[in-house]
């Protein structure tokens, strides 16, 4: 008897954090991965939401993070510095896999009813 194993999907939301951290390269923390969100999606995110957000995708293993030195133009704050893990890519891959196979034959689909 074969074991499959089950994998579960990442959520749209962890999807779009992926993504803005994909965009951003390294410039990729809290403040820029913010703003990208606003520009994709038209949404204002929270601060709040948005560290829980990234803490939990660290803790699975879909992120890393490293802390800079301290800056004086930001009166001597880190930042904390995102990128993807390859854990990371690999879902955002599988993501799109289905995401494109899913979508398949609905070309015909309007955009805007």
């Amino acid at each position: 008897m074969i074991k499959k194993t089950k994998s579960k999907f990442i959520s749209r939301t962890e999807e779009y954090i992926l993504l803005a951290v994909w965009r951003l390269k390294d410039n990729a923390y809290a403040v820029t991965i913010r703003e990208d969100l606003k520009t994709t999606t038209g949404k204002t995110w929270a601060f709040g939401a948005l560290f829980v957000i990234l803490n939990r995708l660290e803790k699975k293993g879909f992120l890393e993070s490293r802390m800079s030195d301290p800056t004086p133009k930001r009166g001597g704050k880190s930042k904390r510095y995102y990128l993807l893990s390859s854990q990371g890519v690999r879902s955002l891959v599988e993501v799109k896999r289905v995401h494109n196979t899913v979508w398949a034959g609905t070309e015909d689909l309007p955009l805007m009813p």
